[in-house]
């Protein structure tokens, strides 16, 4: 009896503690947060699809929605400088990093603000994503030399810097406020 007694209250504060809220959660949408857009192209032109970002709290939310690459799991990264300059996109410079995090979200000194989650493409050639990235700002992502969003060829091992291993560079979008 003492013991069901003791779960009781445990279980008790438990569910008093999960009652409380923060008055504004990571990732809770803004009024009036700003936004930007990204039109997605390939090496050769093509439309690839398009990413958004919205400014959200603690952070920023990116949804990013492809066309027409291949199927498989492909890395995703926010880079440097908004620039997509074709056929490789090294004009992007590197991955967004302005806290000098090593990469990915399975390396103990990681993630850093350019670091998404692996997109995996359909037999299709669509996908989809949508992320939170905690910390970042828009005033970062477009500051003087803007932010590109890359698709690399293939996937992110979300943990080898810089890049994740994550190979060539297939389609690319400059970031521009909505």
């Amino acid at each position: 009896m003492r013991v069901i007694l003791v779960l009781a209250g445990l279980s008790s504060l438990a569910l008093a503690a999960c009652a409380q809220k923060d008055p504004v959660a990571v990732g809770s949408a803004i009024s009036g947060g700003a936004r930007a857009t990204a039109s997605l192209r390939t090496a050769n032109g093509l439309d690839a699809g398009h990413a958004n970002v919205a400014e959200v709290a603690g952070g920023l939310r990116y949804t990013v929605d492809v066309k027409g690459l291949p199927a498989g799991t492909h890395g995703a990264h926010i880079h440097t400088t908004g620039r997509c300059d074709a056929p490789d996109f090294t004009t992007a410079g590197g991955h967004w990093n302005p806290t000098s995090a090593k990469h990915g979200s399975m390396n103990p000194q990681g993630p850093h603000e350019g670091d998404l989650p692996n997109l995996i493409v359909g037999t299709d050639g669509r996908g989809t994503l949508g992320v939170t990235v905690p910390g970042a700002t828009m005033a970062g992502l477009l500051d003087a030399d803007g932010a590109a969003i890359v698709i690399h060829a293939g996937a992110d091992d979300l943990m080898t810097d810089p890049s994740g291993n994550s190979g060539g560079r297939i389609a690319c979008g400059v970031f521009t406020a909505a």
